[in-house]
């Protein structure tokens, strides 16, 4: 079995190969493949840039893999900035002795994220690492994409403003944490990773007027709402009833005494809309499988100021705390 060796890293013949014969041939475009120290870009308008590491362990799991989150991360990362994805930085850190198949197969997955959006990764790096330094293999993205839906922003939700979720919440999480601790789960669970601009671009083509929106990545949806409260000086409230949570995430959540709100997501986002607007919102996303059981989950308020209050089933209330701690590290 090939294996990525020191060498692989080291600036020569085998650096060159792994270069061309694996990044190239499976990344390629015109911009990457003139090999320049940096990436020429021609862009118009207003950009979002953004970055993010990713290190989830295990490399793969149901769902997805770390090639497949560290593509859509950094494309969710844009769109959710009303950002149309267009260029990749892609930076590589690989441990020594990981199977060359392995890498190819982690390599082809973001190949296939890429292609859901016509984005492209123009520039890069390849580190190769002692084993041992690294858990099989980091990987950093960073992005550029064209704004073309201004004035989204966590500052920008205003009183009555409608709030959705895209689809049920934490089967990342619970996946990822089912897969590490050995918890058999007889059912079709698996990650929620996925591209989300061709819902937020849907969206945007049929002038559904959003006022933030967020990926609930690490935190979860109680991390996204609690900053939103916080940065635009209002009150959301919930009601727990219209929260969609898998059966499968609720019965790892209660066996391990974990609260569903705080499972991280990477394929699952929360908006604020202009209330006239959000029956057609919760339209336009349910014509896609990836957001077909949409809700409206609750409303911005005036209510209790920088706070976020869940309304349970039974009618009474509590506080949704912005988790503290570190839930589950290695999780993207």
């Amino acid at each position: 079995m090939k294996r990525i060796q020191l060498s692989h890293g080291g600036g020569g013949e085998e650096m060159d190969a792994l270069i061309h014969d694996l990044f190239y041939r499976h990344f390629s475009n015109d911009i990457l493949l003139r090999s320049e120290d940096a990436a020429a870009l021609e862009i118009n308008g207003k950009i979002a840039f953004t970055t993010d590491s990713y290190t989830v362990t295990p490399l793969f799991f149901n769902g997805g893999d770390i090639g497949k989150i560290a593509v859509a991360g950094t494309l969710n990362d844009l769109a959710m900035m009303g950002a149309r994805p267009l260029y990749l930085s892609c930076a590589f850190i690989i441990e020594e002795g990981l199977p060359y198949e392995v890498l190819e197969r982690i390599v082809l997955s973001m190949k296939e994220e890429l292609c859901k959006c016509n984005a492209h990764i123009v520039c890069g790096d390849t580190k190769v690492v002692p084993k041992g330094s690294v858990d099989g293999l980091f990987i950093n993205t960073s992005g550029i994409g064209e704004i073309v839906l201004p004035a989204l922003s966590a500052h920008n939700i205003q009183e009555d403003d409608i709030i959705i979720v895209s689809r049920d919440i934490g089967a990342h999480g619970a996946t990822i944490l089912a897969s590490r601790e050995g918890i058999d789960i007889e059912s079709a669970l698996s990650s929620d990773c996925a591209t989300l601009w061709p819902v937020v671009e849907a969206l945007i083509a049929e002038g559904i007027r959003a006022h933030a929106m967020r990926d609930a990545t690490r935190g979860g949806m109680a991390a996204v709402l609690n900053e939103w409260a916080a940065a635009s000086n209002i009150c959301i409230e919930l009601e727990e009833r219209n929260v969609p949570i898998r059966d499968e995430v609720r019965g790892i959540c209660e066996l391990l005494g974990m609260e569903p709100f705080e499972f991280a997501n990477e394929g699952t986002f929360i908006l604020a809309i202009h209330p006239s607007d959000a029956q057609r919102a919760i339209e336009v996303l349910h014509r896609f499988e990836m957001s077909a059981n949409a809700a409206i989950i609750g409303s911005a308020t005036s209510y209790k100021v920088g706070r976020v209050i869940l309304k349970s089933v039974w009618g009474s209330s509590r506080y949704l705390e912005r988790p503290k701690g570190e839930l589950l590290p290695r999780i993207c």
